[in-house]
């Protein structure tokens, strides 16, 4: 086996879900090239005096092939039925990973916009509780897909894979500690850049790290704006996919906190209001979030990768955490990802008035430590 997978597994049992003799880990994986992981997991729980079970292909049917086979046909009875399954396989978990090898990112493309939007709503119930009762991290395994979408060979994409996954996450977390205190006792927040002049309050709302636990790979400090305070105009220019549909050069423009225009250079207009349109909540944002990741520094189509581009930040259409509440309730939570590094046409962001980032590297001397140079 590839040293690296049995390092990846120790991290995420030792620091991600941090297990302890006698927790129960749920591993949930879907694509026969995920073995080699699942096994490892097995080995390190086994280790640590945990209990490992492992389910294959379960939370929202990561097999993306079985889920669009599943969901032509499904009653929302049945899509109940799924949810209720899921609900009672992790009822009794310490700890849960859940990870798959995507093949085809498109493969929900032709599964109808209702089917989708029940599917969502109505799985959120076992999403809502595994995030609040278990320890938890999601990831993605390296394929020739993904490395189609970022551009690279496959065996490029696996060195580059276990480079961002497995940074030293402790040196991260430490250097973040600075940009959480400027974020919790900030204000005002304005953007700008190429079509984008953005301004929206974050006060009171708590700023949290994402330094390895829940997400690998990792490296955002998010939090949420106040929810009626996002006023102005936000262009996001890179491909971005939300349900198996790609979308880019998409236009947002706000009023009191409210999405009152959605246009997009590519991908369905129509689709992207529709989703936008599916509740109240779909038209607020419910996170903002600055990526840091060293090794991450361009668009791949994998939001889990995306979102954590060094010089980026996102807006999210939707669902709000519950660790950083501004009130927004939604089925929908969608990671709208721009990058301001000189490349993707660079700017500018202020925490009440103070530039604290330029094209994509921060200028504070208490946040130079986050720049790719110095978490590398």
């Amino acid at each position: 086996m590839d040293p690296r997978i049995r390092q990846l597994a120790k991290n995420l049992v030792q620091n991600s879900v941090c297990l302890k003799p006698g927790d129960k880990l749920m591993i949930d994986a879907a694509g026969s090239d995920c073995y080699p992981l699942v096994e490892a997991l097995i080995d390190e729980a086994y280790a640590v005096g945990a209990e490992p079970y492992y389910l294959l292909d379960f939370e929202y049917g990561t097999d993306a092939r079985l889920l669009r086979a599943f969901l032509r046909g499904a009653s929302e009875e049945q899509i109940r039925f799924y949810s209720e399954i899921f609900l009672r396989f992790i009822l009794h978990a310490d700890a849960y990973i859940r990870f798959y090898a995507k093949n085809n990112a498109f493969e929900m493309s032709d599964v109808s916009e209702e089917k989708l939007a029940a599917f969502n709503k109505i799985m959120k119930k076992g999403v809502d509780y595994r995030v609040g009762q278990t320890r938890w991290c999601v990831l993605r395994w390296p394929t020739p897909s993904m490395a189609q979408s970022a551009e690279m060979s496959t065996e490029a994409f696996e060195d580059f894979y276990f480079s961002c996954c497995l940074l030293d996450y402790t040196k991260m977390s430490k250097a973040m500690d600075a940009l959480v205190e400027l974020m919790n006792r900030t204000d005002k927040v304005k953007i700008i850049g190429p079509g984008t002049d953005l301004h929206f309050s974050i006060k009171d709302i708590p700023a949290l790290k994402c330094d390895g636990k829940m997400n690998i790979p990792d490296g955002e400090v998010y939090t949420a704006p106040v929810r009626d305070s996002v006023n102005g105009a936000l262009f996001h220019a890179p491909a971005t996919m939300y349900e198996g549909k790609r979308f880019s050069g998409i236009c947002l423009e706000f009023k009191e906190g409210k999405i009152v225009s959605a246009t997009c250079e590519q991908g369905g207009g129509a689709e992207l209001n529709a989703i936008l349109d599916r509740d109240e909540g779909a038209r607020y944002i419910g996170e903002f979030a600055l990526g840091v990741n060293p090794y991450i520094l361009k668009p791949m189509m994998s939001i889990l990768f995306d979102e954590k581009i060094a010089g980026s930040f996102h807006f999210t259409p939707g669902m709000c955490y519950d660790d950083a509440p501004n009130g927004n309730d939604s089925s929908v939570h969608w990671d709208m990802v721009s990058v301001q590094t000189p490349e993707y046409g660079g700017g500018e962001i202020y925490f009440d008035d103070v530039l604290i980032r330029r094209n994509g590297l921060f200028v504070l001397p208490e946040l130079l430590c986050l720049n790719p140079e110095n978490l590398k």
